[in-house]
């Protein structure tokens, strides 16, 4: 089986897409601070269905200087990381003139600064291999502006131009760097907008609903997959058409 590493894959969209990258018969190594339960339940089904794996492994993605020794201990336990999917990361929203300073270098720390010292180590192993894929998470509020999410916006536009320009450094080798960039999924993110809201984001859709995790998680899986061999350097956007 092909090991894939998925970040934040305790809860929420890393857990759908750890669920998919199973499902397909992938070894998932998901990385978190901390199991859920979803995620115990999740294990079990896997075992159940007898195809993929599932796997976690604690570790604070805000700590980058232990990062070289937890690539390191992947490597040992599971063998050689086919792909990585960067997943985690804070949905922090504040208006810029107010948020703490605090705040503002966590949001660039986790969602910008951890995936690319993540990817730095991992890419490593694929350069050796001459082969593998990136899937970075990102977001439609990289390329289009919403009120509130200024710094959370900044982190992931850095994500797809740090996509791109990967994807150029490592394609000679074999390896492909992708993004997808979801809009509003159903999500617990969601469920904390008010039903006027909702209706909002919903109606500025081309196709008058949102994505769901599920959606993401086969975006990330194509990627990841032959099917998608000649794509990389790009950003699949997952949105059911609200950036239309």
């Amino acid at each position: 089986m092909q090991n894939v590493i998925v970040t934040g894959g305790s809860r929420g969209l890393g857990l759908a897409i750890a669920n998919k990258l199973a499902s397909e018969g992938y070894q998932v190594i998901a990385i978190a601070r901390r199991e859920s339960e979803q995620f115990r339940e999740l294990v079990k089904q896997v075992e159940a269905r007898g195809q993929g794996a599932l796997h976690f492994v604690a570790f604070d993605l805000e700590q980058n200087s232990n990062i070289p020794h937890l690539v390191r201990n992947c490597r040992r336990q599971f063998g050689h990381i086919y792909g990585l999917v960067n997943n985690a990361g804070l949905g922090t929203s504040g208006v810029l003139a107010t948020m703490h300073d605090a705040q503002i270098h966590r949001l660039v720390q986790l969602n910008t600064v951890t995936p690319i010292v993540l990817a730095k180590y991992v890419v490593r192993s694929m350069m050796v291999h001459r082969g593998g894929r990136i899937v970075n998470v990102a977001s439609i509020t990289g390329f289009t502006g919403y009120k509130g999410l200024s710094v959370y916006s900044a982190t992931k536009a850095s994500l797809v131009g740090f996509t791109r320009s990967l994807a150029r450094e490592v394609g000679p080798l074999g390896i492909n760097v992708n993004a997808v960039a979801p809009g509003f999924v159903e999500t617990a993110m969601t469920e904390s907008l008010d039903d006027l809201h909702l209706a909002q984001v919903k109606r500025r859709s081309a196709l008058q609903r949102l994505a769901d995790a599920d959606d993401v998680a086969e975006a990330v899986e194509f990627l990841l997959s032959p099917k998608s061999k000649n794509i990389t350097g790009t950003v699949l956007t997952v949105d059911a058409g609200n950036t239309a």
